[in-house]
């Protein structure tokens, strides 16, 4: 098994969680982002995934884009520790907290995205950054309501046992964190975020750990 991936991209740090989560064995495939005008962009890379982006898992051959349907993947396929809930209510709830975070507040500050903000239409950074924070900040108080409101929410998103929800929470977390997004407005998610965080799978993924790290 191999990850074509990069250490700050929050969707790679997703497939890293599930793969230690499951406990599973990969070669890390480092591709930059920024260097060399962005190596997803190498014509062998796009081979893999025209789309130019990361994640990518090769396994045994078979090639798997987009972080949610890799992490489903891998549920299915090696289904020890699950990732989602046996129940059809805890896998809707569970989904709806990793898709309000996947769907709702990553697209719109992805790299490709700040990027034409600044060199396309000419924001400066100041404004970027701004526009960074509006939408993570106002997405991540959607999640705390889903969370905080919700009996069903433990020491993790959904009980005591790490889900697809916690999965996509803490990259985001790294994320917010790196543009120094307000966070004080969602108390249960950062409560979650830290806990996660004292949890092997979740401590080994973190993209200061990562080859390639600056």
């Amino acid at each position: 098994m191999k990850l074509y991936n990069y250490f700050r991209s929050s969707a790679s740090f997703r497939v890293r969680i599930a793969l230690a989560l499951k406990g599973l064995d990969y070669e890390y495939a480092s591709v930059d982002l920024v260097k060399d005008g962005g190596q997803q962009f190498a014509a062998g890379f796009k081979a893999m995934n025209p789309a130019a982006l990361v994640p990518v898992l090769d396994d045994a051959g078979t090639l798997l884009t987009q972080s949610l349907a890799i992490i489903e993947y891998l549920d299915e396929t090696r289904p020890q520790p699950p990732l989602l809930p046996q129940d059809a209510v805890g896998r809707a709830r569970v989904r709806a907290i990793a898709l309000a975070i996947a769907c709702e507040i990553h697209p719109l500050n992805n790299l490709k995205v700040l990027v034409y903000l600044t060199r396309t239409l000419g924001v400066s950074e100041e404004q970027r950054n701004a526009w960074y924070c509006h939408w993570v900040e106002t997405g991540l108080q959607t999640v705390e309501a889903m969370l905080a409101s919700n009996p069903l929410t433990g020491a993790c998103c959904h009980g005591d046992t790490p889900t697809l929800a916690d999965i996509c929470l803490v990259p985001q977390i790294f994320n917010a964190q790196r543009f120094k997004a307000r966070l004080d407005h969602v108390p249960t998610v950062m409560r979650i975020h830290q806990h996660c965080l004292t949890l092997p799978a979740f401590a080994k993924s973190v993209p200061a750990l990562q080859p390639g790290a600056e």
